[in-house]
């Protein structure tokens, strides 16, 4: 039983990192922290979009969060038992470097944080 399990929970997380934003946002997290508005801005999605797509990662704790003043800011969970699963997916996905320099040289990544 404990096997199905493992299975069961391997297949939701897979599940999540087939969406094209949810796999690009923990790309992100993998080597920074960033917050919601700073995926807004990366993904010209809405605020309640990205809010959805954070929501679910949280829920079964890929994801986790910190307090910096009034802004929240999220973080791949390290601990997570199938982090090396993840960031042996990630390996094959390209980096998004570009995308958090591009918010720099905007000023915007530092407005929230």
């Amino acid at each position: 039983m404990q096997h199905v399990l493992e299975m069961e929970e391997a297949a939701v997380t897979l599940k999540l990192l087939g969406d094209k934003t949810r796999l690009s946002m923990l790309a992100l997290l993998l080597d920074h922290d960033c917050c919601v508005c700073e995926f807004v801005e990366i993904f010209q999605m809405s605020q309640p979009s990205i809010s959805q797509h954070v929501k679910k990662l949280k829920d079964v704790g890929l994801v986790k969060e910190s307090r910096n003043g009034q802004w929240i800011m999220y973080s791949i969970n390290k601990d997570h038992p199938h982090y090396g699963l993840i960031t042996s997916i990630l390996v094959h996905v390209p980096s998004l470097e570009e995308k958090l320099k591009e918010l720099e040289e905007k000023g915007l990544r530092i407005t929230c944080c």
